[in-house]
This record gives structure tokens, C-alpha cells and sequence, in this order.
């Protein structure tokens, strides 16, 4: 996935946007409101971890102007407030989880994935296609029973074919879910990614459309 984060403390940002970037996600790192506002005007991201209290203003005053705009972009609100009523002016401000800080960093990986699962319609992690069986929870996948072992990475670009099945997923859709601004792209990584799955999971499991993108086989 694509996450932004906006968070100015520069341990924690350090070290979510790093634990983040380790489960094989894209993460681009915002520490004020008028940066956020520039990279989600910029780019279509995936989900928001967005700290409340910035130098130049209130994360929940940005959370309500982006759904009041329309966007359904998921949002987990991080804070070191803790108080019933702060929980839930953010979840009635359209945030979709609310962890205080300090929080474990395995605990956000999961709540991330629990909410990018409810967002792409597939709340139950276990998903099943054909000879294959991927548990989104875990990030584990299933050819035939046995576990097959992959990448962060791999199983990022896996993921964009698992959250649009039968979908046309473009070279540039898997690029922005794999890297963040600024980073340098080899021009054949995702056709490097997607041969390393083929490998894995089976030549048919994903199909390339020339000139459109790839997407996942029919089970």
C-alpha cells in the first residue's frame, strides 16, 4: 500500500515510517498539515496515519476537510490523548481506528491491515482462488495446502491483484504502492516482482495485458 504518514516527532515518525516501510509498504512522511495537504493533493494514497496535534494546526480539523471533500481514504488517528471523548470526536470525524500512543509497532501493522482489509471488502482474512489460499492477517499464502514463503514486497505487489481481483491493475499502480517519493525505480522491478510470484504461486496466477497491465488469473 501507499501510506502517508503525518506525524512531527521525529523519533516516532522515524520509527513508525521505518517498521512501516518493513512490512513492505510505500511510505511518505509528512511532519506538518500544509505538507499532508500537499502530498494527498499529489498522490492517491492508500491510508493515513495521522498524529492530531501539529505545528501548524489540528489533525482533526484536516481529517474533516478531507471528508468533507469526499475522499474514503482509510485514517488511524495516533495520539497521546487518551480521554473517551477525544476517541470519539475522531471516529465521529470520519477516522477509522484510534491508537495512544505509546502503542506497540506489531499492533499498528495489524490494525493497518485490519483496516485496509474492511476497505477492500474483505473483512474475513482468509481468501481463497482456485489452488491457492492467502490469509491476509498473516500474510501468508497456500498453493495446494503447502505454505509458500514470501517477500514484503512480494506479498505488496500480490496484495494490489488480492484487494481488485479480476481488475486491470497498471506497472504504475504496483511502482507507487512499492516506493515512496524520491526513491529510485529500476524500470523492470515490477516485471522482476511479478516473475518471482509466477514463480511462487504459479504462472497462471497472474496474466499480463499488454499495453494495460497485469491481472490476477482466473481461479
Amino acid at each position: 500500500m501507499r501510506v502517508l504518514l503525518v506525524e512531527d516527532d521525529g523519533i516516532l515518525g522515524g520509527a513508525v515510517r521505518d517498521h512501516v516501510a518493513a512490512d513492505g509498504h510505500a511510505v511518505d512522511w509528512a511532519t506538518t498539515l500544509a505538507e499532508a495537504r500537499a502530498h494527498v493533493d499529489a498522490t492517491a494514497y492508500d491510508l493515513l496515519l495521522l498524529d492530531l496535534a501539529l505545528p501548524d494546526g489540528r489533525g482533526l480539523d484536516f481529517l474533516r476537510r478531507l471528508r468533507r471533500s469526499g475522499s474514503e481514504t482509510p485514517v488511524i488517528v495516533l495520539t497521546a490523548r487518551d480521554q473517551l471523548s477525544d476517541r470519539i470526536d475522531g471516529l465521529n470525524s470520519g477516522a477509522d481506528d484510534y491508537m495512544i500512543k505509546p502503542f506497540a509497532l506489531a499492533e499498528l501493522s495489524a490494525r493497518l491491515a485490519a483496516v485496509a482489509r474492511r476497505y477492500a471488502g474483505k473483512a474475513n482474512p482468509l481468501v481463497r482462488h482456485g489452488r491457492l489460499e492467502f490469509d491476509l492477517a498473516r500474510r501468508v499464502v497456500k498453493v495446494d495446502g503447502a505454505e509458500v514463503l514470501l517477500s514484503a514486497r512480494e506479498w505488496t505487489v500480490l496484495e494490489q491483484f488480492l484487494h481488485r481481483p479480476g481488475a486491470a491493475i497498471a506497472k504504475r499502480q504496483i511502482e507507487d504502492a512499492l516506493y515512496a517519493f524520491g526513491a529510485e525505480i529500476e524500470s523492470n522491478t515490477v516485471e522482476v516482482y511479478v516473475s518471482r510470484l509466477r514463480k511462487k504461486v504459479g504462472r497462471d496466477a497472474i496474466e499480463t495485458l499488454r499495453g494495460v497491465g497485469y491481472r490476477m488469473g482466473k481461479p
